[in-house]
């Protein structure tokens, strides 16, 4: 086999050594357009996990970088000055031109050429030539680009502005600190990379000499660099206006560059990873935001994998295919992972009048790789000290803390988010056993918070033939029943109605036998704010509303809030999200209105805060009110997150106590970036942008995120759907696990028996003492 490898950086190069150390006839040649002392950047950080595959597949080259390593476990986190610390963290960093140098001379022992200051042919001529071509080419890839009909990459550009730079010496951690300047809130990232020698003097100290050295990254927003003139700034001028600003981290030494520019983070995506015989690898595949330190780490893992793969399968398709098959989850889940931790560093103001722990510990929390549980076993102080800030009482789990909203006081946090069951009886809206059941189940389960489904307001605002209704009074008095139960039988949870209209979604068989498709008789007529049907070609047309509809649809919600307000219901929640009727108002995709009710989102905002402005002045006083809203459409030219925020606000300021924040559903062709608790960013924007309450939800699936969002101050309660069909005990059984046992979970009194996990066979048996040999 001939190999080309287009790139000499860390992954290219790792890949050479590892093909032709498992097959030493392999012909392998790298091309590099720098010299080979050339190199951007400075520490390159990789896990203990990377670092156990490069031991397992060459131990040389692990025993090599094994001998350069700087290793620490601290975190400093500045801010105002104060300095908080968590430990626990084990990190391992070397300088990258050592890493590369370690790398080149293991490339010549094996015998690859190494062709420096050398452009490589074109992708395309090199696979004429060669049976394998590794593209790994950077960021700026050539390859993808020359390619990318094939490739199919999205290339995403953020809103920060940062400087790779370096200080020579060693900090003693990795270091967080945040600067509030004239021009905005700039961000510190450092770490060392480079041990200090035994006594170093400042005169000996120099580019990774005898005092150590450390990356320096400074990172802001691009409004502050342009204000703050850096967009004018030469390297040497950067470096200096840094330096300056963090002048006491650095203890008043000068920073360096290295080549070291401006640059905005842009995200790497690619819809195939592989064109025939040519394969990306590393930063031109995918990249992943420097604040989680994965790049090198992915393009290292990426190469072992590649490696791997060719020796597994019989041919180079076929290892192709199977290498994207492994890496692409592998890199998806890091690649969410680093857009939750950029975002947050690009919304960093928002969090900076939270109280100091709450701040560190939201700032440690940021890619939610890191969980209360995770950081309690990392740094169990830390985490009591953050606990204690927040007035947690010893022994409670932050999710078991109560939360009023309005006049309701939930005993936890956890709410059973609403779920449509598409099980009325007779399909004419009635709840019957099922829901009694379905939701009294649940109230027994723990719950602070019980929401129904969607209930309907009238006939025709139905999704399904199945869905329930507050439009008759043998709902109101089937209601009454499940209400009754809870508050009898469950005391201490409370229990909510959510109202909404389908709007064009309706008139759909049930979701087990179609989700969104039309019935196949007896279809009732839709409306909308514009008549645009959900699937072109599938869905009917619906009718777009004229004045008089709006006042005949406003008064249906409120006389369904009337009637849910005499059932008994705690709380009411507006639905105004999933492409519903008030969601279809408020989405620019479905509002093509051009009277008052269309346009800008004022206007598009006017009939949902009409019906809300109705319901809330027939809903009693002391009982909240929320509003589900879908902060974006996961869709061009859909609702943005600064649109979500100016509705909750416009709702807040109309006396809503809660925003529930969901996402999507409005439109058809979404791009959903699913993933764990994917949705709560927009619930964290709303929430320490406007102070609002918000309750999050999107695949939050365990008690350690709901303890993690709660105490890192991104969410006042979480909504939880698919654990709760899982598991109706969910609440019980995660206070269970973590040994709680107090007023935030009480068991009910006929389940008491039941409230410690039951054994599953015998643990006692005599372990052996004594081995013959």
């Amino acid at each position: 086999m001939r190999v080309a490898v287009i790139g000499g950086g860390p992954g290219g190069l790792y890949a050479a050594a590892l093909l032709k150390r498992l097959d030493p006839t392999r012909e392998i040649t790298v091309w590099e357009r720098n010299a080979p002392d050339d190199t951007f950047g400075f520490g390159v950080v990789l896990s203990d996990e990377t670092l156990g595959g490069i031991e397992h597949a060459d131990p040389e080259v692990y025993r090599a970088l094994q001998a350069e390593f700087v290793r620490w476990d601290d975190i400093d986190i500045v801010h105002r000055g104060r300095t908080l610390t968590s430990g626990g963290h084990g990190f391992a960093a070397l300088g990258r031109r050592r890493l590369l140098a370690v790398l080149h001379r293991r490339c010549r022992d094996l015998g690859i050429e190494l062709r420096f200051r050398t452009e490589a042919p074109p992708a395309a001529e090199l696979a004429r030539a060669y049976d394998l071509v590794i593209a790994a080419d950077g960021v700026h890839s050539t390859t993808r680009t020359a390619h990318a009909d094939a490739f199919r990459p999205q290339l995403t550009t953020h809103r920060c502005r940062y400087i790779w730079l370096a200080a020579d010496f060693a900090f003693d951690a990795f270091r967080f600190e945040i600067a509030e300047t004239e021009h905005g809130v700039v961000q510190l990232h450092a770490y060392p990379f480079a041990r200090p020698e035994p006594g170093p003097t400042a005169a000996s100290a120099g580019p990774e000499g005898s005092a150590g050295a450390s990356t320096v990254i400074v990172e802001m927003r691009e409004e502050v660099w342009r204000s703050a003139g850096l967009d004018r700034c030469d390297e040497r001028e950067s470096a200096e206006w840094c330096a300056k600003v963090f002048t006491d981290a650095l203890r008043g030494r000068s920073l360096r560059g290295n080549n070291s520019s401006w640059t905005a983070f842009r995200t790497v995506v690619n819809d195939r990873w592989s064109h025939g015989n040519t394969v990306l690898l590393g930063d031109a595949a995918h990249t992943a935001h420097f604040s989680i330190g994965s790049g090198t780490k992915l393009a290292v893992e990426d190469a072992l994998a590649l490696a791997a793969c060719l020796e597994e399968q019989s041919d180079t398709a076929a290892a192709l295919a199977a290498y994207e098959e492994e890496r692409r989850p592998v890199v998806a889940s890091t690649q969410r992972a680093a857009r939750a931790s950029l975002a947050w560093f690009e919304e960093l103001a928002t969090y900076l009048d939270q109280p100091p722990h709450q701040f560190a510990f939201n700032l440690l929390t940021r890619s939610r790789r890191v969980t209360h549980d995770n950081l309690r076993l990392r740094d169990a102080g830390f985490v009591a000290a953050v606990e204690d800030e927040a007035g947690t009482p010893p022994g409670t789990p932050p999710m078991f803390t109560p939360f009023r909203l309005g006049g309701l006081t939930l005993r936890n946090r956890v709410v059973v988010s609403p779920m449509d069951m598409y099980s009325a009886a007779d399909g004419n809206g009635t709840p019957g056993d099922f829901h009694l059941v379905h939701l009294g189940a649940r109230a027994l389960g723990g719950a602070g918070l019980v929401m129904t489904e969607m209930v309907c307001v009238s006939p025709e605002g139905r999704i399904t033939p199945g869905c329930t209704g507050l439009y008759a009074p043998e709902h109101e008095t089937a209601w009454r029943r499940v209400t009754d139960f809870v508050h009898t039988s469950a005391p201490g949870t409370a229990i909510g109605v959510q109202l909404g209209h389908s709007g064009r979604k309706g008139s759909t068989r049930l979701m087990w036998e179609g989700i969104d498709q039309p019935l196949p008789d007896g279809n009732w007529p839709l409306v909308a704010p514009s008549a645009l049907p959900y699937r072109p070609g599938v869905n009917q047309t619906p009718h777009a509303l004229t004045a008089p509809e709006l006042t005949t649809l406003r008064e249906q919600f409120v006389r369904a809030a009337e009637s849910a307000a005499r059932a008994g219901f705690d709380l009411l929640e507006l639905h105004c999200a999933h492409g519903y009727l008030l969601s279809g108002f408020l989405s620019p995709l479905t509002n093509h209105r051009t009277d008052a009710y269309g346009g800008d989102l004022t206007g598009r905002l006017r009939f949902p805060l009409e019906v809300f402005d109705a319901v809330r002045a027939v809903w009693p006083a002391g009982r909240p009110m929320t509003v589900r809203i879908s902060a974006t459409d996961w869709a061009d030219g859909g609702t943005t997150a600064a649109d979500a925020v100016a509705m909750a606000e416009a709702f807040a300021e109309h006396g809503a106590d809660a925003i529930d924040v969901s996402t999507g559903q409005v439109v058809p062709d979404e791009r959903p970036d699913f993933g764990r608790s994917y949705q709560t960013p927009f619930a964290d924007r709303i929430r320490n942008t406007l102070g609002v309450p918000v309750i999050a939800v999107g695949a939050i699936s365990s008690w350690d995120d709901v303890n993690s969002l709660v105490l890192a101050g991104r969410a006042d309660l979480c909504a939880l759907a698919r654990p709760h069909l899982y598991d109706p005990h969910w609440t019980l059984h995660a206070a269970a696990e973590q040994g709680y046992a107090g007023p935030g979970a009480p068991w009910p009194l006929p389940y008491q028996a039941g409230s410690r996990t039951p054994p599953t066979g015998r643990t006692d048996a005599p372990k052996p003492r004594l081995t013959l040999r």
